[in-house]
């Protein structure tokens, strides 16, 4: 009996070794081993500005949302993300999807979401209790692209790729069972709804231009339409089931009787959309529907009695004038009429004022790659830039406050600021630089070609005017757009870091050595070479007192030096499992924070023991690439989820 219960004891250990917790709620830990300590820190999360839903050209998108709680629900990579209308910087995340997330609905009672991805995967999880997982079902071959729950909770029915097999399948969400057979559809169904009165219906559409009806259950072929030109984008059921409603590429809209499936009207030619419709969403009093569509605006129809639409007012959202303000998504929920746009904008209409201002919600869309806080700026104004070249200004306790219009959307790699002055480099052989006037989110990106491209990038925060560019072979100082020196290196450059009054750069290299060099006017000298590193130096960073600069690696080890000794301060920072990709400084210089592709951002106290570090797991899913501290107890942080985050340092 006893080697038979230690034989199941380490079977329990072994499934809690892999046991990995959901990145939803990010994992905080103070990893403090010492009982000496003075103080015991934690870091809780007190702000999320979210990423923008995924879209695609051509292609709508769907967001659900749930009208008791007023949140919403869209996807973006492997993320569901859940936002609280009523509180902006709330959201949550499930991110236990293996492939990226197509769409998300909640459940009739609001209790569970099903979730669906690209590889024809649904999973079925809690709204609480840490999201737990109810079920897993692999549903189709191919990328699911719609989901619908029937009225009684008891089914789902989902559509999408079925690569040469079924492309619409309904099945029973307690246990998987199909419940019926879906033919009539040859291509890629787009779009599914589910009657939400008995006699229930399935509805689905697609690429083959068909409005196939079903009835059940066990669902059966009931008749089919063949009345659109195009693609049929989406189909939608009215709340009480009286009317059905399609949406398609040729601009027209359907309307069909929810029970027989006869079409009965569409909506008028008069005042019509001039491009595809990509979206449809009913009012809760089923008498009106909103579209959106390539046009770049949304409309909002009366539905007559009979059948017949009729425009009431169309929307039209602030623009920038390009292809990305076509418009891709909506929903009618509550008071809001939610509008979605290429560039993943989010407007929020209210349906009891119309002529009324909307309210944007908006982020990244890609991942960030880069992140820097606008120096001597009382508003504590955050910078991030994302890997589709987006730079996105964001306001502590505010949130979103603007997007940078740069002219183009070159791919940025490195992003530096200081009081009015902005400056990026990417993967070409320039420099751009910006000037910042008050709230203006304009201006004029001036570019300097450096010969090669920029590997690091660092301004002089006392004097933004003067630049350190590092390449794979050289060092060179700018002086504004101008270059004042290039310095030819031995050995192959990763990052650069220069003092606030420019009189001192460090210039890490592929061999794990700190070049430390001083600045004469506009002459670089070697005066030292500190060797500690294992690693590809990855990013250099000077404390804002300059008595000290920190250093990290590609081999997950970070350092802190004392700069008039140049000897190691702080060391054995190894609490990392993979590379370290950022790091920054607290204003005081008493904390130094890392952040690294193992997804977790690990604080250390300076005068205090490594092992009293603060250690926040999985606080961006697919790893750390930006940080910067706003006040000594306060972190930004952002990553691959294309989230920026705010952590609040606090005693236990």
């Amino acid at each position: 009996k006893i080697k038979l219960h230690k034989k199941t004891t380490k079977k329990k250990l072994s499934a809690l070794k892999h046991f990995v917790p959901s990145p939803a709620f990010p994992q905080i830990s103070s990893s403090s081993s010492s009982s000496s300590s003075s103080s015991s820190l934690m870091a809780e999360v007190i702000e999320s500005y979210a990423s923008s839903p995924s879209t695609e050209r051509g292609r709508g998108i769907l967001i659900s949302g749930d009208a008791k709680s007023n949140t919403i629900l869209y996807t973006n990579g492997r993320s569901v993300i859940i936002r609280y209308l009523d509180q902006p910087l709330k959201v949550d995340v499930y991110g236990e999807h293996g492939y990226p997330v197509t769409v998300a609905r909640y459940s009739p009672n609001g209790e569970w979401i099903a979730s669906a991805d690209t590889s024809g995967t649904v999973r079925i999880w809690g709204v609480h209790n840490n999201f737990v997982l109810h079920n897993e079902f692999r549903v189709l071959s191919g990328r699911i692209d719609d989901l619908q729950w029937s009225p009684d909770q008891l089914r789902i029915v989902v559509s999408g790729d079925g690569k040469g097999k079924s492309f619409v399948r309904a099945f029973v969400w307690d246990s998987g069972s199909t419940v019926g057979e879906f033919d009539g559809h040859s291509k890629r169904v787009l779009s599914c709804a589910f009657k939400p009165t008995r006699p229930f219906r399935i509805v689905s559409c697609g690429e083959d231009f068909v409005v196939n009806f079903y009835e059940g259950p066990p669902f059966k072929f009931m008749h089919s339409h063949r009345q659109h030109s195009n693609f049929v984008n989406c189909v939608r059921f009215s709340p009480d089931g009286s009317k059905c409603i399609t949406v398609s590429s040729d601009k027209k809209g359907l309307i069909y009787n929810g029970k027989t499936g006869e079409i009965i009207g569409e909506l008028s030619h008069e005042d019509a959309h001039t491009g595809s419709i990509y979206a449809v969403s009913w009012s809760p009093d089923s008498k009106r529907v909103l579209t959106a569509s390539a046009d770049k605006s949304a409309k909002v129809w009366e539905i007559s009695e009979d059948g017949k639409g009729t425009v009431v007012k169309t929307l039209t959202c602030p623009s920038s004038g390009g292809v990305e303000d076509m418009l891709v998504g909506c929903l009618w929920m509550n008071d809001h009429l939610i509008v979605v746009s290429l560039s993943g904008a989010i407007n929020l209409f209210s349906a009891s004022d119309l002529e009324k201002a909307p309210t944007l919600l908006s982020g990244h869309m890609k991942n960030v790659t880069a992140l820097t806080l606008l120096e001597n700026d009382e508003q504590k104004t955050v910078l991030t830039s994302s890997y589709d070249g987006h730079i996105i200004k964001w306001v502590q306790g505010i949130g979103y406050a603007g997007r940078l219009e740069r002219g183009n959307n070159s791919q940025i790699k490195c992003l530096a600021a200081a009081k009015d002055q902005i400056m990026t480099s990417g993967f070409d052989n320039k420099v751009h630089r910006m000037g910042l006037q008050g709230n203006d989110n304009s201006g004029a990106f001036e570019a300097v070609d450096v010969g090669s491209q920029p590997m690091g990038l660092c301004l002089a925060l006392n004097s933004p005017a003067l630049a350190l560019v590092s390449t794979e072979s050289t060092a060179i100082l700018l002086g504004g757009l101008k270059v004042l020196s290039t310095t030819k290196l031995d050995f192959v450059a990763t990052v650069c870091a220069i003092t606030p009054d420019g009189s001192e750069a460090i210039i890490g290299g592929k061999d794990g050595k700190l070049h430390i060099y001083s600045v004469s006017g506009d002459t670089l000298t070697e005066e030292a070479v500190l060797e500690k590193h294992r690693g590809a130096i990855t990013v250099i960073r000077y404390s804002p007192d300059v008595s000290m600069f920190a250093s990290a690696d590609s081999n997950r080890e970070a350092v802190v030096w004392d700069r008039s000794s140049r000897e190691v301060k702080l060391n054995n920072m190894l609490y990392h499992t993979a590379r370290i990709n950022c790091l920054a400084w607290s204003p005081g210089s008493t904390f130094v924070a890392t952040g690294s592709l193992d997804t977790c951002v690990i604080v250390y106290e300076i005068g205090q023991p490594v092992a009293n570090r603060i250690t926040i797991k999985l606080a961006h899913l697919g790893g750390v690439y930006g940080l910067a501290f706003t006040d000594d107890c306060t972190v930004v942080s952002s990553g691959e989820d294309a989230f920026v985050r705010v952590w609040r340092l606090s005693s236990q």
